[in-house]
């Protein structure tokens, strides 16, 4: 008996996805709750799970396609085995261009992950795409899952080990390879935008567009909070299973400033403007496939732990391409850390439809005078990017100003003043 594979329900705000990467072929044996397929969106990659065990049959969406909520993937034949001696069907040469020690050659069968082995998506379409032997690559994600930075690291490691290569025999080679030169010879490449990174642009354009944004600068000197992370973060971790890091501080300032002026917790919603009586904060996480801002929930009734060890499953998340569309949906505030990167300072922008973003930087030891002398103190730039339509200079400095008294005098969170 046949079964249908369909796309699975989208978000409202998603109207449709992109087949990614069939992971079986027709005529493959499957096994119910494995991965047929990676769809993806404008936020996350979905896997559609087979529904029973049997044997793949007609595929109806091919990889690239567009597809909507409940349209039709493909068909499985329910108890069916497969045959003995069933032909494996031509595999597509890759789509992008690799390096060429690391790719097999092109009538290769495509190879199959060991028993047991599991692989992110990203890393995933990164194997098919190059014809790699994912037996070969370590991974370094929970029970040895491959993440896209393993396959990336791995074939890094095959460039710089490969022996160095006959020029005649390279130039036959390369010669089968696609053009990616440009004018006057330049070599460059086009590829096309991950739906991912359209989005990201799209929605950077739309805040430019629709808001007047404002920006509004501030330092802080983080020595007090150095000092209590110095002082406890040994303890912190063996009582919590998780390490006492920066952004717990600034989420929690952030928190504290958000319920002294509602108004930088509020949205723009047409001519009305909707004030949240909840704390839903973003964390802007890099990801193999551009920026995502997960949120966590609640973080007035989260502990400094419960906010560590979200964001580090968020980060872990991000990496491995597993975020949910709830952890990407809602948010009435973002934070984003340039100083990671090493960014000194910055202007970020919003998120919509939030009404305001905090920019964190580097963290730099600069001379400063206090109480009539100068010192050396470890100084960080901050930066409140705002909505000038539902907020004012004056609410976004006192705001500012307001985690700044919170971060050099932590004992304020405790105190509530």
């Amino acid at each position: 008996m046949s079964r249908e594979v369909r796309v699975p329900a989208l978000p409202e705000s998603v109207a449709d996805a992109t087949v990614a990467a069939w992971h079986k072929q027709p005529g493959d044996q499957v096994r119910e709750g494995e991965n047929l397929v990676d769809l993806e969106t404008d936020k996350v990659v979905l896997e559609v799970p087979s529904p029973v065990d049997g044997v793949l049959g007609a595929i109806q969406a091919r990889e690239g396609d567009l597809v909507q909520a409940d349209a039709l993937l493909g068909l499985i034949e329910s108890g069916a085995r497969k045959a003995p001696g069933t032909p494996r069907p031509s595999v597509a040469p890759p789509s992008s261009r690799a390096p060429l020690e690391s790719v097999a050659p092109m009538n290769s069968p495509p190879q199959r992950p060991r028993p047991g082995q599991v692989i992110a998506p990203a890393a995933r379409r990164l194997v098919k795409e190059m014809n790699l032997d994912p037996q070969q690559i370590p991974g370094s994600g929970k029970d040895g899952r491959i993440q896209k930075t393993d396959v990336v690291a791995w074939l890094d490691e095959r460039e710089q080990a490969a022996p160095e290569r006959d020029p005649d025999a390279l130039a036959l080679t390369e010669a089968s390879v696609p053009s990616l030169t440009g004018e006057a010879g330049r070599p460059e490449q086009r590829v096309p935008m991950t739906r991912l990174r359209a989005r990201i642009a799209e929605r950077l354009v739309q805040a430019q567009q629709h808001a007047a944004l404002l920006t509004t600068f501030n330092e802080v000197n983080l020595r007090a909070v150095l000092d209590l992370r110095e002082k406890y973060k040994g303890l912190f971790e063996t009582r919590y299973g998780t390490r006492l890091g920066f952004m717990s501080f600034f989420v929690k300032a952030a928190v504290d400033a958000l319920q002294r002026f509602p108004a930088i917790n509020a949205s723009v919603d047409g001519d009305d403007i909707v004030y949240h009586g909840y704390f839903d904060i973003g964390i802007a996480v890099s990801s193999p496939r551009g920026l995502v801002v997960p949120t966590l929930r609640n973080c007035d009734q989260l502990s400094m732990a419960d906010i560590e060890q979200g964001i580090v499953d968020f980060g872990q998340k991000a990496k491995d391409g597993s975020l949910s569309y709830e952890e990407l949906t809602g948010g009435t505030f973002s934070i984003t850390n340039g100083g990671v990167f090493g960014s000194l300072l910055s202007t970020p922008i919003l998120n919509p439809p939030q009404s305001a973003i905090l920019g964190m930087h580097k963290i730099q030891e600069r001379p400063i005078v206090e109480n009539g002398q100068i010192v050396i103190a470890p100084m960080m730039y901050l930066a409140l990017t705002y909505d000038h339509r539902i907020i004012d200079g004056r609410e976004a400095v006192q705001f500012l100003v307001a985690i700044k008294e919170i971060l050099e005098d932590p004992a304020r969170l405790l105190l509530r003043v």
